[in-house]
């Protein structure tokens, strides 16, 4: 994979309270030029989701304290983190106890110890895909609104002048010029419905 240009790169944040781990992780990571941002117990988890962005969490489910789960838990009921993917990580026991509750939760995915590193990377990646992807959408609907904007901000100029230059103005031409705003600023609207 070639290397990411700094601002590209998607964040990827590293759970486990095991420095050999975080380590191993970090290794297997490191080929897809991502910004690796560990944490070493729930609790630092949650403050690192609330102070930046993640295409991806690699959570460990065994942790002293706040364990894995309850950290996915708590990632899923915020607003502002609960669409981050979440992919379990587990030794072999409990694994199909881990890996039921943590469906449950909202977790995207689930891996036992010891993790394939092909098969992380790749899951990994896919995540960092879908994140990349929908930056892209969000971008686009960002520019397709302020064009949506700009033509509103015209539209109502054209208003203001039609007031301004001809106090005598037509009733029905003006309704219909506002109706045209009612139904641009409509098109802005998240469920897409405008006055009509």
């Amino acid at each position: 994979m070639m290397s990411t240009s700094p601002a590209a790169r998607s964040s990827i944040l590293i759970v486990d309270d095991m420095e050999e781990n975080l380590i191993a992780f970090e290794a297997v990571l490191g080929p897809l030029h991502q910004n690796l941002v560990r944490a070493r117990s729930g609790e630092q988890a949650l403050k690192a989701m609330l102070r930046q962005e993640f295409a991806v969490v690699l959570l460990d489910v065994r942790m002293p304290g706040m364990d894995g789960l309850e950290t996915a838990a708590n990632i899923k009921r915020l607003d502002q983190t609960k669409d981050v993917p979440i992919i379990l990580v587990t030794g072999t026991e409990g694994g199909a106890d881990y890996a039921y509750r943590g469906y449950a939760i909202g977790a995207a995915d689930f891996l036992a110890k010891p993790v394939d590193p092909w098969v992380l990377r790749t899951k990994v990646n896919v995540f960092l895909e879908l994140h990349r992807k929908n930056r892209q959408l969000a971008m686009r609907a960002a520019r397709e609104d302020g064009d949506r904007l700009t033509e509103i901000t015209e539209r109502l100029d054209e208003i203001v002048l039609l007031l301004r230059d001809r106090p005598d103005v037509d009733r029905g031409e003006l309704v219909d010029r506002i109706a045209e705003v009612e139904r641009a600023v409509g098109a802005l609207l998240p469920d897409g419905t405008g006055t009509e």
